[in-house]
C-alpha cells in the first residue's frame, strides 16, 4: 500500500465533494506510528462545519471509495460534536490527540479539551465488553486453529489500548505502547504478560503459529485479560 498515495486521494474526494463545509481530515491511530500494518487500514477522522443527511450524501462516494481499499469508514463530526461527546469517548479521543497526523485543515484536535469524569467508568465498561466479546466469538468458534488466531490477533490492539487506559485510570503514567502498558501491568499486578506478547508477534509477523499450542495460548490470554478487568475494577472502587 502507498499511504501517501491513499491519503491524499481521500483528502481530494473529500475536498471535492464538501468544499468549503469541509474542516479538516485527520489520520489517527497504527497508521501515524510504527505499528502500521498493511493489512489494518487506515483511520480518518472528517470535521465539517455542518453535518446533514443531505452532507452525508455528497461524500459518500469519497467513502466508499475509501471502503473498497480495505480502510474503515471515515469517522464524521462536526466540532461542536466533537467537544460535547469528548467526555463519552475519552479513550478514543486521548489516543487521537496523543497520536494523529493532520491532513487538510487547523489541528482542532491540540486544543480539544477530553474531560476525565468518565475515563474511569469507561474503561472499566470497555474491558468487560471486550472480554465478552472475546468470549462469544470462542463459542461462536468449530474448533479451527485459524479461527481461534483471528479472534485472537483481532482483539489485540483493542486490549492493548484499554491496558495503556486502565494504568492512566489508577493513576499510573500512560506507557508508551500496548507492549509496554501489557508489560507495566503485569509487574503491577503480578500477572504474566507473556500470552499478550506471544498475540502481537502473531499480529506483527514476528512468529507463526507452526507448532504452537493454540488452545494454551487462548487460555493464558483470556485468563490475563479477565484477572486485568477484575483486579482494575478492585482497584478503582477503593481508589
Amino acid at each position: 500500500m502507498d499511504k501517501e498515495k491513499e491519503v491524499n486521494e481521500i483528502v481530494k474526494l473529500l475536498k471535492d465533494a464538501a468544499g468549503e463545509n469541509l474542516r479538516a481530515v485527520v489520520l489517527y491511530g497504527s497508521g501515524v506510528g510504527d505499528e502500521f500494518r498493511e493489512n489494518s487500514g487506515l483511520n480518518i477522522l472528517c470535521l465539517l462545519q455542518r453535518l446533514t443527511g443531505g452532507v452525508l450524501e455528497s461524500i459518500r462516494p469519497a467513502a466508499l471509495r475509501w471502503l473498497r481499499r480495505g480502510h474503515p469508514a471515515p469517522l464524521v463530526f462536526t466540532l461542536e460534536e466533537l467537544r460535547n461527546s469528548a467526555d463519552v469517548f475519552a479513550i478514543e479521543l486521548l489516543d487521537m490527540k496523543a497520536r494523529h497526523r493532520m491532513l487538510e485543515g487547523e489541528d482542532f484536535l491540540a486544543g480539544l479539551e477530553v474531560p476525565m469524569a468518565q475515563h474511569r467508568l469507561q474503561v472499566e465498561r470497555e474491558l468487560r465488553t471486550n472480554i465478552i466479546r472475546l468470549r462469544q466469538s470462542f463459542l461462536r468458534c468449530r474448533g479451527l486453529r485459524s479461527e481461534l488466531l483471528d479472534l485472537m490477533i483481532a482483539s489485540a490492539s483493542s486490549f492493548g489500548t484499554l491496558f495503556r487506559h486502565a494504568l492512566m485510570a489508577i493513576g499510573q503514567d500512560a506507557a508508551k505502547s500496548n507492549r509496554a502498558a501489557a508489560d507495566q501491568l503485569g509487574r503491577l499486578l503480578s500477572m504474566d504478560p507473556a500470552a499478550f506478547h506471544q498475540v502481537m508477534d502473531l499480529r506483527e509477523g514476528k512468529s507463526a503459529a507452526g507448532e504452537m499450542n493454540v488452545e494454551k495460548i487462548f487460555e493464558a490470554y483470556l485468563d490475563l485479560v479477565t484477572k486485568t478487568a477484575e483486579e482494575i475494577d478492585r482497584r478503582l472502587a477503593v481508589s
